[in-house]
């Protein structure tokens, strides 16, 4: 009778938090001799999980929130980026051409912000470089007369090298000698069909960096000057000037000239403008940008069979930052004095569609571009770096502050749920789940062991019972 009284009471002892006998009803069977303990205890563990699962869908769901909002935040960045460029003295709308009317005598380069002008350049002779050639000798490693010096001298200083000094003795030698005496100039072996001869050349091209090189006995090996290093000799706009290289800067501010070939009489145009292809990709890159964060937005606020809205959709952040950059598009330009052609987005062929994206025009684009270029960049820029890209970058530095922007504070406050969420889900599984599953994983031990031993208290029982009645009717 023992053990059917130690499982009647693990019965009664767990039927406060636990349905023992439906557990043991379903674990057992009708024809099971005792008690699936894994089964029973697993059945039991997963009912006492149920608060656990709540708090783990909870952070699921913040989860998706937290990345749904990261890369609303990414594209925001991107469309931000779009405006500082696009506000920037340095960026797209500063960006200038430079055309040639004859490449092959000149081009030219502009810095950002360079005044629009026409320059006609006549070159008369370019810049050169400085270059002595020795006497041919047989190849690079053929020996030179031993005791023979040559001195160089160059605006820096001077250096002399003597044949059969120091390992000096074949071309090849001499070049390297010359090459490590730091003089700025450069010497190499040529060779050709005729033989091989040592050239020296300047770093630098210019009268300026013109040197000699003089021998001690020149009647054997010695060197001469191939080519005298000169300035470049060039007209600008009707003014003569001189060039030590063939790269001309300050001339014309904001304007590189590039010396090709010399073409005396030559008259070249160089025509400064602005740079309507950076202008252009730069207003593309801002559209196509705002289409992408516009319908990120979007398909948080769509409806969809079976799972209904995006998870932001209740978000206070991304429902304001919808309504802000709807309502950017409506920025209307209006300069201090005068008119301007390009007032709005529409004026460059920029216009919204039904869900909010926009599309663009492009050839009313470009068409602002080529004829209006300077309302084009006022539009943008203002008057004074306070136009509609400046108004947008403000709005939306708002939420993409690192510092206390509406996404770093609405992420902040996504990250504390899941941390919160994470410790509860910790917390109850230490505390409650495992040491429950401790526990009945005993007690169900102990009650399959009972069941084990029904069969023989039964019988025992009966046993009893048939002595005692035995003994009655004697």
């Amino acid at each position: 009778m023992g053990s059917v009284s130690s499982l009647s009471s693990l019965l009664d002892s767990s039927s406060n938090s636990i349905n023992l006998s439906e557990i043991l009803e379903a674990a057992m069977g009708a024809s099971s001799p005792g008690i699936d303990v894994n089964a029973a205890v697993s059945a039991a563990v997963t009912a006492a999980e149920a608060p656990e699962n709540s708090w783990e869908t909870q952070e699921s769901t913040v989860q998706s929130q937290t990345s749904a909002l990261d890369q609303i935040q990414t594209d925001s960045e991107n469309l931000d980026s779009d405006m500082q460029s696009l506000n920037s003295l340095i960026g797209p709308l500063s960006a200038s051409d430079v055309t040639s009317s004859d490449s092959n005598v000149a081009t030219g380069s502009a810095a950002a912000g360079a005044a629009a002008s026409q320059n006609v350049v006549v070159v008369n002779n370019l810049a050169t470089t400085d270059t002595w050639s020795s006497s041919t000798v047989a190849s690079g490693t053929t020996a030179l007369p031993s005791g023979e010096s040559f001195t160089i001298t160059t605006n820096t200083g001077s250096d002399t090298i003597t044949v059969g000094s120091n390992g000096v003795n074949t071309l090849s030698d001499l070049a390297s000698a010359i090459n490590n005496a730091g003089l700025g100039v450069a010497a190499n072996v040529i060779t050709d069909a005729s033989g091989s001869r040592l050239s020296i050349v300047s770093g630098a091209s210019g009268s300026a960096a013109n040197f000699t090189v003089t021998s001690s006995d020149s009647s054997d090996f010695g060197f001469t000057e191939a080519v005298a290093g000169k300035n470049a000799s060039l007209t600008v706009n009707g003014i003569s000037i001189s060039s030590a290289t063939n790269t001309v800067t300050g001339a014309v501010p904001g304007l590189t000239l590039n010396l090709l070939s010399a073409s005396p009489g030559t008259q070249v145009t160089l025509s400064v403008s602005p740079d309507t292809s950076q202008a252009s990709t730069a207003i593309n890159q801002f559209v196509s940008d705002y289409n992408t964060l516009i319908s990120a937005l979007n398909t948080q606020f769509t409806y969809t069979s079976g799972s209904g809205q995006g998870v932001l959709a209740e978000d206070p952040t991304v429902r304001n930052l919808q309504t802000v950059l709807l309502g950017a598009l409506d920025y209307t330009y209006t300069p201090a004095s005068g008119t301007t052609t390009v007032p709005n987005l529409t004026a460059l062929g920029i216009t919204v569609q039904s869900d909010g994206t926009l599309s663009v025009n492009s050839t009313q684009l470009q068409n602002a571009l080529q004829n209006n270029f300077s309302d084009v960049q006022s539009f943008f820029q203002g008057s004074a770096l306070n136009g509609f890209a400046n108004s947008l970058d403000q709005q939306l530095t708002n939420f993409t502050s690192p510092a206390d922007g509406a996404f770093t504070v609405d992420l902040q406050s996504m990250n504390t749920e899941i941390s919160g969420l994470q410790t509860d889900v910790t917390n109850f599984q230490t505390n409650v789940i495992d040491p429950l599953q401790t526990q009945l994983q005993s007690e169900y031990s102990q009650a399959e062991i009972a069941l084990q031993q029904l069969p023989t208290e039964i019988r025992n029982i009966d046993a009893e019972l048939g002595m005692n009645n035995s003994s009655s009717n004697g």
